[in-house]
């Protein structure tokens, strides 16, 4: 296998389940390689099983949060714009450092979605990644103009669910 020269920019969007779950899976492969990784969790506040499973893997690997949950189901916010500017603050840092090999975006299209960031913010913060870093963006409804700067896309399409059949989320496999 070839050392990374070039990191490329991923994006896990669409309605479907696994954008996280994906992003989560790459992680590990890039564990098991010894490489470092970084993950900002924006909108989530919870300590959901993979933030629990990461734990395991320290120091390869280091998660913050953003956020104080969904916002499906309230209106955001001032304190929903802080975190989330904070978070994009943190992940700036974290690609100046040049300390870590991926660094995963989790969920950021949602606070663009919402208009409690920028998506031109979130472009500028790109401009500081290191050429060998890997960058993973998840969330649904990512905006044109990252899905123009990205090197691989994949969109999630929901076909059916069981949470439409009254199955809801279940430890260990959705949350």
């Amino acid at each position: 296998m070839e050392n990374i020269e070039k990191g490329c920019i991923h994006i896990y969007t669409g309605n479907g389940k696994g954008k996280t779950t994906a992003a989560f899976g790459l992680a590990l492969r890039a564990i098991g390689n010894n490489k470092e990784v970084f993950i900002g969790q924006f909108i989530k506040s919870m300590i959901y099983s993979e933030v629990k499973a990461a734990e395991k893997y320290l120091p390869y690997i280091e998660i913050q949060q953003f956020g104080k949950g969904c916002l499906i189901d309230r209106v955001p916010e001032k304190e929903d714009i802080n975190d989330a500017y904070k978070g994009l603050e943190k992940m700036q840092n974290v690609l100046q450092s040049d300390n870590f090999d991926v660094v995963i975006f989790d969920e950021v299209t949602i606070p663009i979605y919402f208009n409690l960031l920028n998506s031109n913010d979130l472009l500028n913060v790109l401009k500081h990644k290191k050429d060998r870093t890997e960058i993973i963006i998840t969330g649904r409804y990512a905006p044109p103009e990252l899905i123009e700067i990205a090197d691989l896309v994949t969109e999630m399409v929901e076909v059916k669910h069981y949470y439409n059949q009254g199955v809801l989320s279940r430890k260990g496999i959705d949350c």
